[in-house]
């Protein structure tokens, strides 16, 4: 792979890599490892979005709230294409 750079930036790198006592070539390998490494690092004590979001996951009957169930499933793209139209007529009014 061949990477283009500006004169600024060949010559800070060149400067940087002198002062370490490396080649330039070894300073950008060790610079992009250590850049991808901490991108690609997921801190344990973050977890996932799904240990953030444990307590609140789950299933709920609507039956103990709502006599019959809420029936929230039923027709949900109807209900949901009706819900953006009657915000696209609340809007071109």
């Amino acid at each position: 792979m061949k990477i283009m750079l500006t004169s600024d930036l060949e010559r800070m790198l060149t400067e940087q890599a002198r002062k370490l006592g490396i080649t330039p070539e070894q300073l950008v390998v060790d610079s992009l490892k250590e850049r991808l490494a901490a991108v690609s690092a997921v801190p344990e004590s973050q977890g996932t979005l799904a240990d953030f979001l444990h307590e609140h996951i789950g299933v709920l009957d609507s039956r103990e709230y709502i006599p019959g169930g809420a029936r929230m499933s039923e027709d949900s793209g109807k209900k949901f294409a009706a819900g953006l139209l009657k915000q696209h007529r609340k809007r071109a009014q």
